[in-house]
């Protein structure tokens, strides 16, 4: 049986992208699904489809803050939320971060993974910058990047190229239907199926006929 192809785009600005990237690493595992990680721009999204940040309605803003943090301790996440989290993201422009993390992905995608989640845990659990060359230096030494990968990969992220697959990731996204992050596109029957957030993987595991073992499921024995 061939496996479902569940891409995601996410950028490591939103902490429910961080979420579903968690759980999704460990459903592929479990699930017959070929993941395909994603890095796009969600600045870029937001400016195609005309979205605002949820946080600028402050009702709102008050229960992402509860909702936040209750979703990362269900999904076993170390997102940390702090009072100035909303003034945080507004200010934190993450393209060269994500431009740094498409430039792995086109060169040496085995470290696509590990370095993005080294930029979430730096950006949402430490509260630190991740739009400095320093911070990115960092990250990518705590994800395990030799010094001569990541000054190859600093260069690249001026290149034409790695711009452009960045805009075309973003673009891509926004043809599916997303007009936030995370969006998970889920290839069934040839027909892709967009689901938006953290919060309907449940309803995915439905649609393509598998079974949902909660956030932290556990992965089976292998067959004798």
């Amino acid at each position: 049986m061939s496996r479902v192809v569940v891409e995601l785009f996410y950028d490591v600005v939103s902490p429910y992208s961080w979420l579903g990237f968690e759980v999704l690493c460990r459903y592929q595992h479990v699930w017959n699904i070929d993941l395909r990680f994603r890095p796009a721009f969600l600045g870029g999204i937001m400016q195609s489809t005309g979205n605002k940040p949820p946080a600028m309605l402050p009702k709102r803003a008050e229960y992402l803050l509860k909702d936040i943090k209750r979703m990362a301790k269900y999904y076993q996440v170390p997102v940390t939320i702090r009072e100035d989290v909303f003034q945080r993201i507004l200010g934190t422009n993450t393209l060269g971060a994500m431009r740094f993390i498409t430039a792995i992905d086109m060169t040496q995608p085995k470290y696509l993974e590990p370095l993005s989640r080294e930029f979430w845990l730096r950006f949402w659990s430490q509260h630190e910058d991740v739009s400095q060359v320093e911070s990115i230096l960092a990250v990518a030494e705590k994800a395990g990047l030799s010094s001569e990968l990541t000054q190859k990969l600093l260069e690249m992220t001026s290149s034409p190229a790695v711009k452009n697959r960045l805009k075309e990731t973003t673009e891509e996204a926004v043809k599916y239907g997303a007009f936030g992050m995370p969006a998970v596109v889920a290839h069934v029957n040839g027909k892709p199926q967009l689901f938006f957030g953290s919060d309907r993987l449940e309803l995915l595991a439905s649609i393509i006929g598998e079974k949902w073992l909660g956030p932290v499921p556990s992965v089976p024995s292998p067959k004798m």
